[in-house]
């Protein structure tokens, strides 16, 4: 998610939207002068890529009873089979003709018969057992009618489904808003911001299909919340490190609970993968706080942008408990405040419990959820598995989502083993693949090629590092951004969601953009140079944002405005590869240029995927593959789009890596000035095939206000969920008491689904999970 509207309502902008990296690794500029030549062609092995791809399936196969048997994955491409969705403004959810849109948990939603429905009306409490806010990334975990796992059921299943923020919708959880936000105020009522605190996490709700219709069973005993108040412990080499102590955990070896957790994973053993992105912007700093800290201690904060003097968004810091013993609120403020020299006495490592991946066991709702340090702490992005194959260790693919950062891989020590597919403890087979491997960070070429960069002291740019100096593996996986600056990963605009395409094992990233790309001299408020064009980013464009919901005036914007999809292929299709093979599957882009505007360049230089208005988009955010169907979904959370249409969910055919070819790109000089205003600068890079109508389409538009976020499905591809994250967020707090100026009313309009919940045309909006069916029963997109 891009946050990019948290301004609206709490005049701050979180650090994670900036960018925080102020290494000289380069953006291949350096390498542009190396022979381009012709990209290596992989030989995969039909086999081996069956063996990983649909192999898989059948190792993992577990117990439990069945209802209907998953269809198996057809091995040909699959055929999109609806008519595409236009572009549109209207506060409602839209899908093809031919298909149902249903909601089915929506923010508030009571998980448990002892809590009463969802008022909607700001006076509703116990979050704990309430879905939370900005659903996000989510997994469908089958339930036989035995009650155990079953990769087969498709109409009784667990979903684990994230609960990233409560940027701009908090307004709508109080009955007047928020009391005492703005930096000069005092307190924040407790009682607000407990409700606050426990709207962010994630939901493990079971629900079960009634007349071809997927709802909550409310008496559930699998139904859980795990919010910032649940206790975890850590997990791999950082466990017990003095960068985790903390007055709640003295030895540095448990935290309570997670938060900015967006994207998502799982494991081929069971288990909901969750991951901690925006955690740097909830925290508050002493405005004298640099002078107690060492000078490590000081660039570990900047490399985050957790800035001294910093507030905290919600400001929970501020909060005065009725139990003077609680610390509940005192841990948000990461200040130096005790006199002990570990940090026993205060949360001054507070900041460093946050920022991980969290493996939860959804079948197991008394299990303590484990933070898994070998995957390193950064602003995560999902954190999606290879495909497993027997005798090979497992890998799993990372973004950190902020301007300038890095992709990520762990790959485990311990290799695949069919037994582990269906263990009888699931959290023990997560410490073996989880705990224990090494981190890398990906360097592309020039060349089409690419690198993984060890992080760990092995590296000697890390361990002979001179601007930071690791005193263990606990620290460069802490400071896994530092650890990947020596090293000299590329810097990325925001990576996003990963993908692993089932059946070939490639590499899919979203990048979601950057106005910062190109750009002469700073933007950033920390000062760093603006990253220029390269052959991974190779587009800078002028582009025209006209008065929309979410941009109050018209604006211009240049950069890399709306993003791309990256797709990688690891040398020899192994997940443990050191190199691999890169190119650019999709440039997102508006079909032709704003008016006024060059459109003869902008095809031939911005628009290289040959989008028309069946299929442009912009800031691709999440990817995810259907097993069902092979259809790749790509989802969006734009700002840069909007005086067009809303967030969207597209289909895609995936192809393959090098099924396009080398191009160049020429950024004229409306849309990249050089530093000397000498005109346009060229660039080669790699495309994968161009795009068209029947190969990628719009599937569906969403609300105002939203972006479209999280993806899963019933085994036999059916059903198909998504979820819309913050409808209205662009509304101004001090509207709170006007609904006429809400900028949404989804769901409780009915727009585009059923009616759900109070409120009617006048609802407060809320986001929610979205249940897609096909009217005649069919796999959805085909």
């Amino acid at each position: 998610m891009n946050t990019h509207n948290q301004t609206l309502t709490t005049a701050f902008t979180d650090p994670d939207d900036l960018d925080n990296n102020s290494s000289p690794n380069g953006h291949l500029q350096d390498v542009m002068a190396a022979h381009m030549g012709r990209r290596q062609v992989l030989r995969s092995g039909v086999g081996a890529l069956a063996t990983a791809s649909l192999g898989g399936l059948g190792l993992t196969a577990c117990g439990g009873g069945d209802d209907d048997v998953a269809e198996a994955a057809p091995l040909l491409p699959p055929v999109l089979g609806f008519t595409a969705v236009a572009k549109d403004l209207v506060d409602r959810v839209t899908v093809p003709a031919g298909y149902t849109a249903t909601v089915i948990y929506a923010t508030g939603d009571s998980i448990d018969p002892t809590v009463t429905d969802y008022q909607n009306n700001g006076t509703d409490s116990n979050f704990a057992r309430r879905s939370g806010d900005h659903h996000d990334g989510m997994h469908y975990f089958g339930l036989g009618t035995d009650g155990k796992p079953s990769l087969t059921s498709n109409t009784r299943a667990l979903m684990a489904i994230n609960h990233e923020a409560i940027n701009g919708t908090v307004q709508f959880m109080h009955p007047n808003g928020q009391t005492n936000i703005s930096a000069s105020a005092g307190p924040r009522p407790e009682a607000e911001a407990l409700k606050e605190v426990e709207a962010h996490g994630a939901s493990v709700i079971e629900i079960s299909k009634t007349a071809g219709v997927f709802g909550v069973v409310k008496a559930s005993t699998f139904n859980r919340r795990i919010t910032p108040r649940t206790p975890m412990v850590f997990g791999g080499p950082a466990k017990g490190s003095a960068l985790l102590k903390t007055k709640y955990s003295a030895d540095g070896t448990a935290t309570r609970g997670m938060i900015g957790n967006c994207a998502s994973g799982y494991t081929p053993w069971g288990t909901y993968l969750t991951c901690e992105e925006n955690f740097a912007g909830f925290f508050r700093r002493g405005s004298a706080d640099d002078t107690l800290r060492s000078a490590k201690e000081r660039t570990a904060f900047k490399r985050i942008g957790l800035a001294q003097g910093a507030g905290g968004g919600q400001r929970w810091a501020t909060v005065v408990p009725a139990d003077s013993t609680s610390t509940e609120y005192a841990r948000w403020d990461a200040s130096k405040l005790g006199a002990s020299t570990d940090g026993t006495d205060d949360f001054r490592n507070t900041h460093n419990t946050f920022g991980w991946v969290v493996e939860i066991d959804p079948y197991n709702p008394a299990s303590t959820p484990v933070k898994h340090t070998a995957l390193g702490r950064f602003a995560h992005e999902g954190a999606w598995p290879s495909n497993p194959v027997v005798g090979q260790p497992l890998a799993f693919y990372m973004g950190d989502d902020s301007r300038s950062e890095y992709v990520y891989k762990y790959v485990s020590t311990a290799v695949w083993a069919a037994a582990d597919a269906n263990p009888t403890d699931r959290l023990a087979t997560g410490a073996k693949y989880l705990d224990n491997g090494t981190l890398f960070a990906a360097k592309f070429n020039a060349d089409g090629t690419g690198t993984w960069l060890k992080l760990d002291l092995s590296n000697t740019a890390i361990s002979g590092n001179s601007a930071y100096s690791f005193a263990d593996l606990a620290d460069v996986l802490v400071n896994a951004r530092l650890a990947a600056d020596a090293a000299g990963a590329t810097k990325c605009d925001r990576p996003e969601w990963t993908a692993v395409n089932p059946r070939n094992g490639e590499i899919y990233i979203t990048m979601t953009e950057n106005p910062d790309r190109g750009s002469v001299g700073t933007t950033s408020s920390n000062n760093n140079s603006n990253p220029d064009v390269d052959a991974a980013f190779p587009r800078y464009w002028l582009d025209n944002k006209g008065v929309s919901t979410q941009n109050a005036t018209a604006s211009v914007s240049k950069g890399n405005v709306n993003g791309q999809v990256m797709r990688m292929r690891e040398t020899g299709s192994l997940a443990s590869a050191t190199t691999f093979n890169w190119d650019i599957y999709l440039f997102a882009s508006q079909a032709t240029a704003d008016i006024g505007l060059d459109n003869v360049n902008y095809q031939a230089n911005v628009n290289l995927s040959g989008l028309t208005s069946v299929n442009d988009l912009s800031k691709p955010d999440g990817c995810w593959f259907s097993k069902a169907s092979g259809i790749l979904w790509i989802e969006t959370d734009d700002n840069a789009y909007t005086d067009v249409t809303n967030c969207m969910l597209l289909a895609a055919v995936p192809g393959s890596y090098g099924d396009g070819g080398k191009i160049t790109v020429t950024n004229q000089a409306n849309g990249k000035p050089g530093t000397a205003g000498t005109g346009p600068v060229v660039v080669d890079t790699f495309a994968g095939k161009k795009m068209n109508d029947t190969i990628f389409r719009r599937f569906l538009t969403a609300p105002l206000g939203s972006e479209v976020t999280g993806v899963a499905e019933s085994p036999d591809g059916k059903a198909l969920f998504i979820n819309i994250q913050h409808p209205g967020e662009n509304t101004a707090p001090a509207n709170i008491g006007d609904p006429t100026k809400y900028e949404s009313h989804w769901p409780g309009n009915g727009a585009g689904v059923a009616a759900y919940g109070p409120g009617s045309s006048s609802a407060r909006p809320r986001s929610a999970t979205v249940m897609v069916t096909k009217n005649d029963g069919g796999v959805i997109g085909l």
